[in-house]
């Protein structure tokens, strides 16, 4: 399916910020994503490579040694990276944590055009909008790497979408395995995707948090469910939480659910005893389900090649890129809209109007009190 035009021969110095450690075995800390990062661009020739920094010099050395990067390259402070390199495109592969700072401050060095941050946008909703903000203001394509819209099934679906095959959309729902604020990034991304990033009006969220789960250095809760309603009446709901016994993801039991006027569309179903199609519809007619035929599923590391791909082709034609900050911060508005309901203890009305992190903020005032998991034994 060819779904984005390569771009030109037009040469790039790339910079990555935050290379990481263990790209041999990656975990939750990281998932090497700097190295598929500098896989994705190294596969483009118009991207040249050039330099990365890591506050710990020997991970930034490794990262070096695997991509070739020459000595002169390696640094452990990307402000002097920044002055020194004048890098045009810059990854950050960093903790959400420091997303905006190192964002923000690339964006006012002057010399770099693009950055292409990692998701979650930022541990706080002023933290992402402020992102979005001194990008603009710089004029620097800021993108965020919700490459699951460049799965060939999520691309197959829309486009059944938009040819009517379920008739107009009416609710979008997801079940993301872990927290809203990590996986439900790209779920709540994917559900804004489907009805054409049209904003939500108001989202009404509830919450489980008793065991302490903390990725990248950021509280997410164990459970949620969250149901919103966009501006052009489409609804959504939206489940995280998995582990043993009863889990709200239960309840919605695949990647993602399209429900229309005619019809529904699920990709990666969960069904039992069954070997689970990525993609099926049933619509008007239809007695049972059918499965379309997709070149991949909901899963690959080829995604982020091809939202590089696709980014860099959009900041050399001047275009707005789809994974772009307006579009991050409506699905990073959802996910924090979702916490600020819990701690409301009702509807929040959008557009949202905190600056902190509500989850984090609930925790240090005590009103929630996640205790340490237990060790494996």
């Amino acid at each position: 399916m060819e779904w984005y035009s390569k771009p030109t021969n037009m040469s790039h110095r790339v910079a990555v910020i935050g290379t990481g450690t263990e790209p041999d075995d990656p975990d939750e800390n990281g998932y090497a994503m700097a190295y598929h990062h500098a896989t994705a661009y190294e596969n483009h020739p118009e991207c040249d490579l050039v330099a990365c920094a890591d506050i710990v010099r020997k991970n930034a050395e490794a990262f070096a040694d695997e991509f070739d990067i020459a000595d002169e390259g390696v640094f452990t402070s990307y402000e002097e990276m920044l002055e020194a390199v004048e890098p045009d495109i810059v990854s950050l592969c960093v903790p959400p944590a420091v997303h905006d700072s190192i964002a923000i401050d690339c964006a006012r060095s002057g010399v770099v055009e693009a950055i292409h941050c990692e998701k979650p946008m930022a541990d706080s909703y002023g933290g992402a909008r402020m992102m979005a903000q001194e990008a603009s203001r710089h004029d620097v394509q800021l993108t965020f790497n919700h490459q699951r819209r460049y799965s060939d099934a999520v691309r197959t679906a829309k486009e059944l979408l938009d040819d009517g095959a379920i008739g107009d959309l009416e609710r979008i729902e997801f079940a993301a395995p872990v927290g809203i604020f990590d996986y439900g990034s790209h779920s709540f991304d994917l559900c804004n995707y489907f009805n054409d990033e049209v904003t939500a009006e108001w989202a009404l969220g509830q919450i489980e948090y008793s065991e302490e789960n903390i990725l990248f250095g950021t509280h997410n809760e164990n459970q949620a469910v969250v149901l919103w309603e966009y501006e052009n009446g489409v609804t959504g709901l939206g489940t995280s939480g998995g582990g043993e016994g009863p889990s709200p993801t239960n309840a919605v039991n695949c990647h993602h659910r399209l429900i229309g006027t005619r019809g529904t569309m699920e990709l990666d179903p969960s069904v039992d005893g069954e070997e689970s199609p990525t993609l099926r519809v049933r619509g008007p007619g239809d007695d049972d389900w059918r499965t379309v035929e997709t070149e991949d599923g909901m899963h690959s590391w080829e995604f982020i090649d091809r939202a590089i791909a696709d980014n860099v082709r959009c900041l050399e034609a001047g275009e707005e890129p789809e994974l772009g900050a307006e579009n991050a911060l409506n699905a990073t508005e959802l996910i924090f809209a979702t916490w600020e309901s819990a701690r409301k203890r009702g509807r929040v009305d959008l557009p949202l109007n905190i600056d902190g992190n509500p989850l984090t903020e609930m925790v240090e005032s005590g009103e929630l009190s996640p205790v340490a998991p237990a060790e494996d034994e």
